[in-house]
């Protein structure tokens, strides 16, 4: 008897096993879209955004955009100029991404560079067109809020679309109380609008929808200077042509093509300084030249 049911349990067993292979063995995997493809329907839904929504700013800087009713009188993001609407163009994925940013204000203090850290606060939403009744509509849902933040966003580490926007921005002036909070002012802040390709794209994330474009109102409270190859020189001062970016050409996926000079790496290498532990590519490590005070600092120095 417990030998049948050994055999039962073990023929039942193996037919489970081969009908979950075959079932799996059956999933057909969607590809991803390509990025040329998807591109034009994110920038069409962000312009779209716009021109049908207006922005509110508080005294505090916190941006509150709504819907224009049906025969509503208040100007668009699009065509009010209370605040400068900006764009930047970044490439990637061979597209030039048009990157919208709303200026609320710019700052006062220094800006970081894409690949420093920042603390920050930021309200996130998503765009979509969601169709009901044959009736598509342009949908804005919120996913994320951080008023208070505690820690720093390394900006090598987040969504491109933040490591393009915040370099355009200024940290503020801080002051301490007695309890030991902390109040900001001055400081960098804006709304940015970001295309699915520069954001989560096919992937996703929590209750974000793949392909979906992003709206991040944020304020820039602090910088956190980095030194990614820690050769002693903070990421910041290898910028050498100071344009608060820096960018690692090697990734053949963000960048099918690599430009002929990269401002930002000394000896040509293809290694940007600020990941390049022999920036000038003499055999001898940056950070054993600046110990000896030789050939980087001659080189290189501000």
């Amino acid at each position: 008897m417990n030998k049948f049911k050994y055999y039962f349990i073990l023929s039942i067993t193996t037919l489970s096993l081969f009908s979950c292979s075959k079932s799996d063995d059956s999933v057909e995997l969607t590809p991803p879209r390509e990025y040329a493809d998807q591109y034009p329907t994110d920038i069409n839904d962000i312009e779209q955004y716009l021109k049908t929504y207006y922005v509110s700013v508080s005294a505090d800087l916190d941006a509150t955009i709504t819907k224009i009713p049906d025969g509503g009188t208040q100007k668009s993001i699009w065509d009010q100029t209370e605040y400068e609407l900006k764009f930047r163009t970044v490439n990637r994925h061979g597209v030039d991404y048009k990157v919208y940013y709303l200026v609320l204000n710019e700052g006062v203090g220094e800006s970081p560079t894409n690949t420093d850290a920042v603390l920050a606060a930021y309200k996130g939403e998503y765009l979509q067109q969601v169709t009901a009744s044959e009736v598509t509509t342009l949908t804005v849902t919120p996913f994320e809020e951080l008023k208070f933040p505690q820690s720093f966003f390394n900006l090598n580490s987040v969504i491109t679309g933040w490591a393009e926007i915040f370099p355009q921005f200024k940290t503020g002036t801080y002051t301490e109380g007695t309890n030991g909070t902390i109040s900001y002012k001055d400081f960098g802040a804006g709304v940015m609008f970001i295309p699915s390709g520069l954001a989560y794209y096919s992937q996703g994330q929590g209750a974000i929808p793949s392909y979906t474009p992003l709206v991040f109102s944020f304020k820039l409270y602090e910088i956190q200077r980095l030194d990614s190859d820690a050769d002693g020189i903070p990421n910041y001062l290898e910028d050498l042509n100071n344009d608060g970016y820096m960018y690692d050409f090697r990734s053949t996926i963000n960048y099918p093509v690599t430009p002929a000079v990269n401002a930002d790496d000394t000896d040509g290498d293809g290694i940007p300084n600020y990941l390049d532990i022999d920036d000038d590519g003499d055999g001898v490590t940056t950070i054993l030249e600046i110990a000896a005070g030789t050939d980087y600092l001659d080189k290189n120095s501000k």
